[in-house]
């Protein structure tokens, strides 16, 4: 399935960051997903992971612990945006799931960026009327706490094994990420230097490194 629509007027991607908790189980990995409703404009009835776009707010988050140095460089690339992209993902997947990655303190959310990685850039086609400039950020489950619930953004919020989620209802840009964490779970000491950004050229899907 492709997220290319019929376009009014080309427009400039919003700023926005998704994040892929997982875990292992066996010889199994597991991503949590969920499904946007049928009532979205942009994405209905498909399993994303939780995310949304990059607001003001995030670039004024204050974590209790900043990014590693290697993923802070590769989010500054190619706009100084690390820190905003960060909470950003952290903030909705606290909104949309209920989980923390950090603590919650006072009814405000205290983020921890320690853990995060970054794997991949992700941006809508020109011809789409919605569009994303979409970092992927992944971490462990271990690194997360609470219950699963959510503000109902995404519905059938679930665990599933990756094997799974690729027969589900997905998007290309959402198969990619999934294959770059399978990659980066299985050289997890190789230095990474650039990020794949996923794109498309005229009209097909193009991949390349930023």
């Amino acid at each position: 399935m492709s997220i290319l629509e019929t376009p009014n007027k080309p427009v400039t991607p919003r700023h926005a960051a998704s994040l892929v908790i997982y875990e292992q189980r066996g010889n199994d990995t597991f991503v949590l997903m969920g499904k946007r409703a049928k009532a979205h404009r942009f994405l209905p009835n498909v399993y994303v992971f939780p995310g949304g776009r990059v607001d003001t707010v995030d670039a004024f988050a204050s974590p209790s612990f900043p990014l590693q140095q290697p993923v802070q460089d590769l989010l500054s690339q190619p706009s100084n945006m690390a820190h905003a992209v960060a909470a950003a993902a952290v903030r909705e997947t606290h909104e949309e799931t209920g989980l923390v990655i950090g603590k919650v303190h006072a009814d405000q959310l205290v983020p921890d960026f320690s853990n995060l990685d970054y794997i991949a850039r992700a941006i809508t086609p020109s011809v789409s009327p919605i569009r994303f400039n979409t970092r992927f950020l992944m971490i462990h489950a271990r690194h997360v706490s609470g219950d699963l619930s959510g503000s109902g953004e995404l519905i059938d919020l679930k665990w599933v094994s990756v094997r799974e989620a690729y027969k589900m209802q997905l998007v290309d840009v959402t198969e990619f990420v999934l294959e770059e964490m399978e990659k980066k779970l299985s050289t997890p000491a190789q230095k990474i230097t650039k990020v794949p950004l996923f794109t498309y050229y005229r009209g097909k899907p193009l991949i390349r490194n930023t």
